[in-house]
């Protein structure tokens, strides 16, 4: 092997690892904006999160296939305002991604309390298994949630 062959595929390794580091980051912060966008009430912004395609399940309410029926089953959540805390905090990543195809899988933890003032309030645990797909190409392309399926493990009454 030549010195030129050798640099040539440590090259080729150090940007297949630079596209995996960058993937990871891309990941969390999109995992991250769909906690935020759910946090304040921003369905619109979180359905955009979702690829054409992509569908979403929790807690056994039915599968919502493709953006507009995501953003339909955000707009049927009480609505954000004065005196409403949505707190949806995403942890625990595990993620698998293949950056050649552009897709990934992921396991997070979400702890999420929810209240509104006088009436009630509630605490609870959540498991995402989650599928991702990067939609578009080259410096365009996005990573997507092609799949976001969330099993409650508790949500209870704060009081309770």
């Amino acid at each position: 092997m030549t010195d030129v062959t050798a640099l040539l595929e440590r090259i080729e390794q150090l940007e297949r690892r630079a596209q995996a580091a960058e993937d990871y980051r891309d990941l969390v912060n999109l995992q991250g904006a769909y906690g935020y966008y759910v946090d304040k009430g921003l369905w619109d912004q979180a359905a955009e999160l979702f690829a054409q395609g992509g569908t979403l399940e929790i807690a056994g309410r039915g599968v919502y296939v493709g953006r507009a029926r995501v953003r339909a089953y955000l707009r049927h959540l009480p609505p954000y305002g004065h005196g409403t805390i949505y707190n949806h905090m995403q942890l625990q990543p595990v993620l698998h991604i293949d950056s050649a195809a552009g897709t990934a899988k992921g396991r997070w933890r979400t702890l999420m309390m929810v209240g509104f003032l006088g009436k009630e309030g509630r605490c609870g645990e959540a498991t995402y298994e989650n599928e991702y797909f990067r939609e578009g190409v080259g410096t365009g392309a996005k990573w997507r949630i092609a799949r976001l399926h969330g099993i409650i493990n508790f949500y209870c009454e704060y009081d309770e």
